[in-house]
């Protein structure tokens, strides 16, 4: 088969493929045993906007998110806890549903890509750990964005040379991921992990996991 009839499912990695709220969780309580949650849900809000700012190598938007997020309430961090969060990251645990889905659709043909906020090195420590090899990714390193922003999606279409009829974009994040896949016209896999209320009819397919994902791609 070749490069350009060659069917892809890329796919966000944390919060998609890695437990990234649950990883995230037992990072903070190391720093902030009695307020993970408020970190938590401030952080998610300021990151974005790191993000947007000037291009920093992910591991400094970590840092830096949580330096925000600590003077916002009124946390005193320690020397050097601003890193607990890349420092854990490659260990954060990977969802027992990805081995069996990746797996199934290898063997359905299907070549599987990650185009993840993240910097090089991290995502190879958790991919040393993946239960099913991947065939490329695309990070934030490599593009110098952040999704939404389109760097990412642009550079995988231009590495395999894909067209939208052979593409599926698979991610828990509306905000990153599946508003951008439908700005481009792609096809789109919501994995709505967290049971959220839709905030537009903009994915193709809203799956709770990725269980059902082999199945539901066979049909589109």
């Amino acid at each position: 088969m070749s490069q350009r009839t060659q069917r892809w499912a890329t796919f966000d990695c944390y919060g998609t493929l890695v437990d990234w709220e649950g990883g995230m969780r037992q990072a903070v309580a190391t720093i902030a045993p009695d307020r993970a949650a408020e970190v938590m849900a401030l952080y998610y809000e300021i990151e974005p906007e790191v993000e947007h700012e000037v291009f920093r190598p992910y591991r400094e938007v970590l840092a830096e998110t949580l330096r925000r997020t600590a003077a916002k309430i009124g946390l005193e961090l320690s020397p050097g806890s601003e890193h607990v969060l890349s420092n854990t990251l490659p260990d954060w645990p990977i969802f027992e549903d990805v081995g069996p889905a990746l797996k199934a659709l290898h063997e359905q043909g299907w070549k599987l890509a990650i185009l993840s906020n993240v910097d090089r090195d991290l995502i190879a420590k958790t991919l040393q750990k993946f239960p099913e090899p991947i065939d490329l990714i695309v990070t934030a390193e490599d593009v110098k964005s952040y999704k939404p922003a389109l760097g990412h999606f642009q550079r995988f279409r231009e590495l395999t040379g894909v067209t939208e009829a052979d593409w599926v974009h698979v991610a828990r994040s509306f905000f990153h991921d599946i508003r951008t896949a439908s700005q481009l016209g792609l096809r789109s896999v919501w994995i709505n992990r967290g049971n959220d209320p839709t905030p537009e009819p903009l994915a193709t397919v809203i799956l709770p996991n990725l269980q059902a994902l082999p199945a539901t791609l066979a049909q589109l």
